[in-house]
């Protein structure tokens, strides 16, 4: 299968940003079930960049607008992901979507893998202080969705940190969660970039609480980092590869 036709196709059909990453470099991964990569090589890893002024809306504090837009970008992811499962299944390979947002255990806030460690792994970005995937393109604000596959593709290489001294997230999250930790490649635990119960306590607990917003997002260290800021975000265009 044409890898860069592929992720065309995904771009084309609603995904910001579409590249491939090698299972490979995820084996060990916690998943939900423990078998979940069993059969597949590879997975399409996608992006939908969020709208840069929604983002701007957001404070100390998500909004309703933001809290609307996250659903409704979920949903897209879905769709598109839909998409490009029946595009890999017509060419006669095996494909799985995996939900952009559905979480299997909610006391450990986990599903069936980590999408930001298949987007790290496929080169979308690199896992920022915030755990988020930070994009050189649009920064963290994008939300993610995976197909794995069995298909023969050439995956993508991943990206180089570049978060280096950076306090923007740590010094703005309303939680205290972020520990201003950085990582060459991915974090061991989420625990060592984060105080992680402090992030779900405020999320939940607080931010779903507020008016009109109903979810448990938050916002704040997407809209502060400076790689998804108006200063050094690009104009907004598809990127396949």
């Amino acid at each position: 299968m044409n890898s860069e036709e592929l992720k065309k196709f995904a771009v084309d059909a609603g995904a910001t940003v579409a590249r491939i990453a090698d299972l490979d470099r995820l084996r060990g991964i916690e998943t939900m079930p423990p078998d979940l990569l069993d059969g597949f090589r590879f997975a399409v890893s996608m992006a939908v960049a969020l709208s840069g002024p929604v983002i701007e809306t957001i404070t100390d504090r998500p909004t309703p607008i933001y809290a609307s837009h996250y659903l409704r970008v979920n949903a897209l992811l879905d769709d598109t992901a839909l998409k490009v499962t029946r595009y890999i299944e017509e060419r006669g390979a095996r494909a799985m979507p995996l939900p952009a947002s559905q979480v299997l255990d909610a006391e450990r806030n986990v599903s069936y893998l980590s999408h930001k460690a298949v987007a790290v792994a496929a080169g979308i970005g690199w896992q920022g202080k915030s755990l988020l995937t930070v994009s050189p393109d649009y920064g963290p604000r994008i939300r993610l969705v995976t197909v794995l596959t069995d298909a023969d593709l050439v995956p993508d290489e991943p990206l180089r940190n570049r978060c280096g001294g950076c306090t923007k997230c740590t010094d703005a999250c309303p939680a205290g969660a972020i520990k201003n930790v950085n990582t060459d490649s991915h974090y061991a635990s989420r625990d060592e970039a984060l105080h992680f119960e402090r992030c779900v306590h405020h999320v939940r607990e607080v931010c779903a609480r507020m008016e009109n917003i109903g979810s448990s997002i938050c916002g704040v260290c997407i809209k502060v980092c400076p790689w998804g800021a108006k200063k050094h975000a690009k104009a907004a265009r598809p990127v396949s590869g």
